[in-house]
């Protein structure tokens, strides 16, 4: 288990078909470093994972989980999670409006808070979802398979165009976002939207996770958080995960 950290060599070889000889590195450009002291992203990955509905044991664990977050939060205390906080800082520094557009797990916890429902996708999303709302911590997923030899984490260029999940056109980025992209394409803009044509949909077989760090946030908090979803992934999702 090791954080990802600007690096060359490669992070996780695939072991289930049908991209078994594919290697993956996961690198952050070096300047970003210097501009974000404490920026880290933790990686994990599940092979051979069932994408399908919500299951019953599924369901009863996400009721568990929203009598939790009842029991623990309320919507005036959620500003003072150091967390939340570390995320909107963040935001703010890459031009992304925390007013706007709030750290995933803070949002989703805010639904619950207000008595909405938290979106259905499919089981694997659910998951990480949930596992999301229980660490405090962002997260993402790709249908690995649909990734081009190795990601790097770098600025943004302005007038880089970024189709996300959902989006009916894409958008177009000022140069001062945080984005991951493939030796294609971006992936997301990072750490808030993921793209839509790595999505985890039906057809995916192998995950690519990332736990999204910031600075102001420990390492230990990422390293449960990655422990967390992939229990979660794995014991409602089948397949088998392990943290790089």
């Amino acid at each position: 288990m090791r954080l990802c950290r600007p690096a060359t060599e490669p992070l996780s070889t695939l072991a289930s078909p049908p991209r078994a000889d594919f290697e993956l590195a996961f690198e952050i450009e070096s300047t970003l470093k210097g501009r974000f002291p404490g920026l880290q992203v933790i990686v994990g990955q599940v092979d051979a994972v069932r994408v399908g509905s919500s299951s019953t044991e599924l369901q009863k664990f996400k009721e568990e989980v929203l009598r939790e977050v009842k029991q623990k939060y309320s919507l005036e205390s959620l500003k003072d999670i150091a967390v939340f906080r570390a995320y909107r800082d963040f935001f703010w520094r890459v031009w992304i409006d925390p007013t706007k557009i709030r750290p995933a797990a803070e949002a989703l916890i805010r639904r619950i808070l207000a008595g909405k429902p938290i979106p259905v996708i499919n089981n694997v999303v659910d998951s990480y979802n949930l596992a999301s709302i229980k660490t405090e911590v962002a997260l993402a997923a790709f249908n690995r398979d649909e990734l081009k030899g190795s990601l790097l984490m770098r600025a943004a260029l302005k007038g880089e165009r970024f189709l996300g999940i959902g989006m009916s056109e894409p958008m177009e980025l000022n140069g001062g976002e945080i984005v991951i992209s493939d030796q294609e394409k971006l992936v997301a803009v990072y750490p808030y939207r993921d793209a839509e044509k790595s999505k985890v949909s039906g057809a995916t077989m192998n995950l690519l996770i990332l736990v999204c760090g910031v600075p102001g946030i420990d390492e230990k908090l990422l390293l449960n958080a990655g422990k967390v979803v992939l229990d979660v992934v794995t014991k409602f999702c089948d397949g088998e995960g392990k943290l790089q």
